[in-house]
């Protein structure tokens, strides 16, 4: 059996899967294109860590603007990425995630040290710092061939869409 999974995050038998292919990650995620910032998950260790890659195409929307001429990603985008990757990890451990979504409650030491630019490949990896059952706070890198092109601290809280649709609305 592949070790790549298409539908769930999980095997039949319940066993959680170490991969997720896309539309693993989109029934994990709430995300949609283009904000859906990682491509595949490569490594997943519960409760621990997550290791996923976000293949950057020069067709990607935010090129148009941020620079004509000059493309370079943006950074707040490559730390939506390490919080993605943080809540495919926290979600999957979330029986009831389709009412939940993971917003944005801080970000912490974020730092940019090298320009992401097309045809770049992010490694994205996240270890968790401390998990609770409706928050976690994480620290991720983000990697363009083993050179650390981002690094932040983030902290992300579930918050539950049934109890009242505009608690869900982030600060940003």
């Amino acid at each position: 059996m592949s070790d790549t999974v298409s539908n769930t995050p999980e095997t039949a038998t319940g066993e959680q899967k170490t991969t997720y292919d896309i539309q693993a990650i989109q029934n994990i995620l709430p995300h949609r294109y283009p904000f859906l910032l990682i491509d595949r998950v490569i490594e997943v260790e519960p409760h621990q860590r997550i290791v996923a890659l976000k293949n950057v195409s020069v067709n990607e929307p935010f090129f148009n603007g941020h620079f004509p001429g000059n493309p370079i990603m943006p950074g707040v985008l490559i730390v939506e990425a390490i919080a993605q990757a943080g809540g495919a990890l926290l979600l999957t451990e979330i029986p009831d995630r389709k009412d939940k979504l993971m917003v944005f409650a801080g970000i912490e030491r974020a730092k940019f040290r090298r320009p992401v630019v097309p045809g770049d490949q992010l490694r994205i990896e996240v270890k968790v710092i401390v998990w609770r059952s409706t928050a976690v706070k994480m620290e991720g890198k983000a990697y363009v061939d083993g050179k650390v092109a981002c690094e932040a601290t983030v902290t992300c809280r579930l918050v539950d869409t049934r109890a009242n649709s505009n608690s869900t609305a982030e600060a940003e």
